[in-house]
């Protein structure tokens, strides 16, 4: 009976070993048709597209515009080889050249990591195959080894310490050079002597210090002392009616294109029936029976002789006030346009009058050196005088790149949480507004909701985790449960493509819903900045993929794995699990050969982009701004989501790297590949917009994650060593447990000292480096009233210069004017005519650098007016 069972467990395992062998060459055979197809579309399709694939060419402004890529067809793959990766910080700043030098970092680990296992550790674990049973790709993994030969453990122990030391030493250089770069970023004159560089947004402020000249006099202490202070303040109504003038704005040049399109089209089809009746000899165009389009009056040169008013744009306006759209059939109907116009205007008039109370309110309160909050004689001014009181939350410009470094490192207040919170380098366009009004209690309140939500989410989200889990082991799943067995009768390229190809996409399905609900819940738990929530994001996306896209589909696929043989055997779990879970690294091989082929390849071709970008052109796009957004806009990437599923698969690469060291030559060509991919995008397509730019903190973030591997890696050896066990059933690998062991906790110390070491370098400027710093390039005299932006003319110009504009720190709806109406001129000149109708309602509008052909076809020349090319 025993001979039998063993019988039985040997042509399990021979089955499956076919089986894993068949997904893999499915999917690697699948995945490079895709990769060849797409790579060749690509080659034939760059040239034609510059506005996708090399819109860095044209598009950015002068000075970061990027080389062509090659005017040879197959030139391309030696352009992207010889372009020097470190151009991508001028171009697209630190983040995105951190995370091309993280891939570069990974490439530069794996490469003898893949060489040794494959010459060592692949020999080691296929000896004696005939004696443990697996074949195929399972004869390379650490469950091949027979219970009665565990000294070939020798070489798996030696070389998991010496790729542990080779990380190490990887690690800390990278982390050497991100500290080093971060600080001459910091004291570059380009970013050195811009306002940002010197100004400190502090939050968690308390009520006596809530005017200008007490946040002044508090931090004067500082070398230079303080420039300026805006105080962030309770709008009231100006984001509301700020949000409905820009949408009103967006109708407007929405609806008066539309309008002029319907004057073309009826003139072109009056145009037409002219021609025809004077060919034919018909009848004068009076006697004529009247028609929609004969009704038009040529001589007047007017919208109105062009489209009757019945045929305007109409819309309905919501029948109730707490609805921000109409209903079909309720509601006033109204003409678009007008509506648009006396929007905006009334708008526009009330935000003025807002703005003026406002700086009233500044004035009053500006010269307040300090309140007594004991005195309500003192709160007076703040609480019953002013229209928009103060929050608590402040921007402190200094004179002193340095002393605004010195405000974030100090201990500024004397009671528990205030003014702890401090934040540089943060752009205005990068600010969250409605997070900065929180107190400290009510932000750390959110924060525990935040990550309890957090923490729910990873448990709940295991369940279809482990449903794809389940799938990529379908082999398994067939014996153990006998009434989904017809699926392993299918054709076997049909099984390889439901076990080796459907799992991956749909946990690349699931993973990309976690991004919308992460962000939500960073911005939720009072996150101050878009650059920070990204931060935020890192973290939480990080754990959730180590978590469900690699523990537990491990898990699952190992315990599934070896189903049968615990239900007919359960005193042999630890044995069948040291063989079993080994074998649930060919899920990831997969996985792998999907990221490195069919991922790059697809981030080559851009095939959404292109398809998208047409449609868009000439299906969707029907306003000048929304043309010049499709032309002339660029594509950017959020390192919150791309980090992580980054480092997710260095994790898994780093975990089975001994294990199954099959996967560090499939890793070291998808990084490989990853690195020659992103440094083409970075150079060529993407733009990332510089105020969402952290200065590479992504990257130290990013190392820690390398460090999740090797601690995996380390628990899973030690663990499958403990597990181990002799013909007699007892532990047999003892000794090289406690080595693994004996590793962790010193990979545990490097970690902690190097943490130690570069933790406190990595964000602020050291003392050492004070006479490198700069101040801001700003007028020497401020006399500027709030509102007004800084303009430096002297800083305009040089390779060395500092940005010559300066935006106002202080929310948009109390300070930027009205969006300049965008529309197209026309042959009719009815746009001019309109554009004069909106100057006269107080709408400001233009045709400049914009027109509209004979068919309705809109097409710019140039940028918006007035610089905004926001939607």
């Amino acid at each position: 009976m025993c001979r039998r069972d063993d019988q039985i467990r040997s042509s399990n395992i021979n089955n499956a070993g076919t089986a894993s062998t068949d997904t893999f060459v499915t999917a690697l055979v699948f995945n490079l048709i895709v990769f060849g197809a797409e790579l060749a579309a690509f080659t034939l399709l760059r040239r034609r597209f510059p506005a996708i694939y090399q819109p860095r060419t044209f598009v950015p402004t002068e000075g970061t515009q990027a080389k062509p890529l090659s005017d040879s067809l197959l030139g391309w793959p030696l352009a992207i080889l010889r372009s020097d990766y470190k151009l991508i910080a001028a171009a697209n700043g630190l983040d995105a050249y951190f995370f091309v030098r993280f891939l570069r970092m990974i490439v530069r680990i794996l490469l003898p990591i893949w060489l040794i296992s494959w010459v060592v550790l692949m020999p080691v674990d296929a000896a004696g195959t005939g004696v443990s049973g697996h074949t195929g790709l399972d004869k390379f993994v650490f469950g091949n080894i027979s219970n009665t030969q565990t000294t070939r453990y020798a070489a798996h122990i030696i070389l998991a310490w010496l790729f542990t030391f080779w990380i190490w030493w990887n690690i800390r250089h990278e982390m050497q050079h991100f500290v080093v770069t971060r600080q001459k970023w910091l004291i570059d004159p380009r970013n050195a002597q811009s306002a940002q560089a010197s100004t400190v947004l502090i939050t968690g402020i308390p009520q006596r210090y809530l005017t200008e000249a007490a946040l002044t006099e508090l931090f004067s202490v500082l070398p230079g002392g303080v420039r300026k202070v805006w105080l962030n303040r309770d709008l009231k109504e100006m984001p509301k009616l700020y949000t409905r003038r820009l949408k009103a704005s967006n109708k407007l040049e929405s609806v008066e294109t539309k309008l002029l399109k319907q004057a073309a089209k009826l003139h072109s089809k009056q145009t037409k029936v002219d021609e025809k009746a004077g060919k034919e000899g018909r009848k004068s165009t009076d006697d004529r029976p009247l028609t929609d389009a004969s009704t038009i009056d040529t001589e007047r040169n007017d919208v109105d002789s062009f489209v009757p008013r019945n045929k305007r744009p109409m819309h309905r306006l919501p029948p109730f006030s707490f609805l921000p759209f109409g209903l079909p059939f309720m509601g006033k109907k109204v003409d678009s346009i007008d509506w648009a116009r006396s929007e905006i205007a009334d708008t526009s008039s009330a935000l003025n009058q807002h703005r003026a109370t406002l700086t009233a309110a500044v004035e009053r309160t500006s010269s307040i050196a300090s309140v007594d909050t004991s005195d309500p004689d003192a709160l007076k001014p703040l609480r019953d005088s002013e229209a928009f009181p103060p929050l608590n939350a402040a921007f402190v410009l200094f004179n002193n790149q340095l002393a605004a470094h010195l405000a974030v490192q100090v201990l500024a207040h004397h009671k528990p949480y205030r003014m702890t919170a401090r934040y540089t380098n943060v752009a205005p366009s990068d600010v969250v507004w409605p997070n900065l009004g929180m107190n400290p209690y009510e932000s750390r309140l959110r924060r525990a909701v935040s990550w309890a939500a957090t923490l729910a989410l990873i448990v709940f989200w295991a369940i279809p985790v482990a449903f794809v889990g389940a799938v990529s082991n379908v082999h398994s799943l067939c014996k153990t449960a006998s009434w989904l067995a017809w699926i392993c009768s299918l054709p076997g390229v049909v099984v390889g493509i439901i076990s080796g190809i459907l799992p991956p996409l749909l946990l690349a399905i699931l993973m990309m819903l976690l991004p919308i609900v992460l962000r939500l819940l960073s911005r939720f738990e009072g996150v101050p900045t878009k650059t920070a929530i990204e931060l935020s994001l890192m973290t939480r996306y990080f754990m959730f993929q180590v978590i469900h896209s690699f523990l537990i589909v491990t898990l699952a696929a190992g315990i599934i794995s070896a189903l049968p043989q615990l239900l007919n055997s359960p005193g042999s779990v630890p044995t069948l699990l040291a063989q079993e879970l080994p074998n649930a690294s060919n899920f990831f091989l997969t996985y792998i050969i999907l990221q490195g082929l069919s991922g790059t390849a697809s981030g080559f071709l851009q095939a959404s982009p292109l398809v998208m970008y047409y449609l868009k052109l000439f299906v969707l796009s029907s306003t000048p701004r929304s043309v010049y957004n499709v032309k002339y806009g660029t594509r950017s990437v959020s390192f919150g989501t791309l980090f992580p599923s980054t480092t997710l698969l260095v994790v898994i690469t780093i975990t089975y790297s001994v294990i199954s060291p099959i996967i560090n030559g499939l890793a070291f060509v998808t990084f490989l590949f990853f690195y020659f991919l992103w440094k083409y995008l970075f150079l060529w397509q993407l733009d990332q917009p510089r105020s969402g730019d952290s200065g590479g903190l992504f990257f130290p973030k990013a190392l820690q994650h390398v460090f999740v591997g090797l601690y995996l890696q380390q628990i899973c050896l030690a663990a499958l060593f403990f597990l181990t066990r002799d013909q007699n059933s007892k532990a047999s690998a003892i000794p090289e447990g406690v080595l693994m062991i004996i590793l962790i906790v010193l990979t545990a110390g490097f970690h902690t000292t190097l943490n130690n070491s570069y933790g406190p370098l990595k964000d602020a400027i050291p003392l050492s480096l004070a006479p490198k710093t700069a101040a801001p390039a700003l007028p020497t005299a401020d006399t500027r009233k709030p509102g007004e932006a800084f303009i430096d003319d002297d800083a305009v110009g040089g390779p060395d210069a500092a940005q010559g504009t300066y935006e106002e720190f202080a929310h948009p709806a109390a300070v930027e004017p009205q969006r300049v109406v965008w529309l197209p001129r026309d042959a009719l000149g009815l746009a001019e005519q309109e554009a004069a109708a909106c100057r006269a309602h107080g709408v400001e509008a233009s045709t400049a650098d914009a027109c509209m052909d004979a068919k309705g076809h809109v097409d710019v020349e140039g940028a918006p007016p007035g610089g905004d090319v926001r939607v």
